[in-house]
């Protein structure tokens, strides 16, 4: 720590320092192991997603587990409606996949009118839910200990490759048919990496994407611009830590800071997500009884890597293991125009949403070798998307509606 004035800026160094003693004292006093910060399970729910939220709604629920190429244990939850059986669905399978540190509970959230993963089982589809590595609801390593360093390396490229691809061959197994996907802010990244691959393509129906990201470079929100400015994903890293766990008071005490003098973090969420119109903040505290999840460090700085340097690529792990990792300086980029002309889309994207800017949509438009047929909502933000009291009106009833469309066109 001596030299760090010589290095880093002064807020720089207060933040790090703040850091290296709360982690240490932490370390020291609460059971936390070094470089990890398990989840202390602190209003965390027990058992299943099934059991938790879907369940007690009267919706039949199982259970299942997918083994990624690279070993992780992923739950996956299938869904059909009060009426319906789990054997027998009218509709097409549609996978859900949830975003940056969520999980597949966020399509359940609210009431069985007003959340997707129940209004999509109710109009007879095949209810499919994503849960990515690091969350609650997965399982963990075939070998690794989620207090170890190496489970934590991975990013969204991994989600995308890995996750997402093993979840979607795992229910094209078990229904012999073609999937629909639905994916929220991360859940999209995910969906658009995922879609340049062919073998993935080829057992996909159609993709709706919702606050859709695959660019970043005009993010706006506060606090992830102030993360960004004071290299945040850097410092924990140099730090060991390879975990990210909102729920300990490690980064809880970090995050204030960040915001104390600098970021007006008054309405925290709006700090990081832009205005949102119409989400029930009432029920705030039951949201923060499943949410955040746990991600990675490198997931983190993966994301940021994207706002600093306005690309849509694979990691980027500097010029030397560039070269050993891709053979080249720079990492390949994700190519929209991969994306078959021929595979449907449907895009909803919103005016006050200060992750998933207009502009960076229009970019990812312009690359994209199809014409998505869009649904853009003026007063709608980051979190309207999932949460809008409104959004079965306002987003599902249209998404349905395309999913629709492409049943009949297939049929006849």
């Amino acid at each position: 720590m001596d030299n760090l004035p010589l290095l880093l800026p002064p807020f720089l160094i207060f933040i790090l320092s703040l850091f290296v003693s709360l982690s240490l004292s932490l370390s020291l006093s609460d059971g936390y192991l070094t470089g990890s910060f398990s989840d202390p399970g602190q209003g965390s729910p027990t058992g299943s997603l099934c059991s938790q939220l879907i369940e007690p709604n009267g919706y039949s629920c199982s259970e299942h587990t997918v083994q990624t190429e690279d070993g992780y244990l992923l739950a996956l939850q299938r869904v059909s409606s009060r009426s319906g059986d789990l054997r027998v669905q009218q509709s097409h399978p549609v996978l859900l996949q949830h975003g940056l540190f969520m999980a597949g509970d966020a399509w359940f959230l609210d009431s069985t009118e007003q959340s997707l993963g129940f209004i999509l089982a109710d109009h007879g589809f095949d209810v499919w839910v994503g849960n990515v590595r690091g969350t609650r609801w997965s399982h963990g390593h075939v070998s690794l200990s989620e207090t170890e360093k190496e489970f934590w390396e991975w990013s969204w490229q991994e989600l995308a490759l890995y996750d997402l691809a093993g979840m979607l061959h795992y229910i094209n197994s078990v229904t012999s048919s073609k999937i629909f996907i639905v994916g929220h802010s991360q859940g999209t990244i995910m969906s658009l990496a995922a879609l340049t691959q062919p073998d993935i393509v080829e057992i996909v129906e159609a993709a709706a994407l919702l606050s859709p990201i695959s660019y970043l470079e005009h993010v706006s929100a506060p606090l992830v611009l102030r993360m960004v400015a004071v290299h945040l994903d850097q410092m924990v890293l140099a730090l060991g830590i390879h975990q990210l766990n909102f729920r300990s008071d490690v980064l809880v005490n970090l995050v204030e800071s960040l915001c104390d003098g600098n970021v007006d973090c008054t309405d925290f969420l709006t700090s990081i997500t832009g205005q949102n119109c119409c989400f029930n903040k009432t029920r705030m505290d039951f949201y923060l009884e499943y949410e955040p999840h746990p991600s990675s460090v490198k997931n983190l700085r993966h994301l940021f890597q994207m706002i600093r340097q306005g690309t849509f690529s694979q990691y980027d792990y500097g010029i030397l293991k560039n070269i050993l990792m891709y053979g080249r300086l720079r990492p390949p980029a994700f190519d929209l125009n991969d994306i078959p002309k021929s595979l449907p889309l449907w895009m909803s994207y919103g005016g006050n949403d200060a992750l998933a800017d207009i502009m960076d949509v229009q970019r990812t438009l312009d690359e994209l070798q199809s014409k998505p047929e869009l649904l853009y909502l003026e007063n709608y933000g980051h979190i309207d998307f999932l949460l809008s009291i409104k959004a079965n009106r306002d987003v599902y009833d249209h998404m349905i509606e395309f999913f629709r469309s492409l049943e009949k066109s297939s049929s006849s």
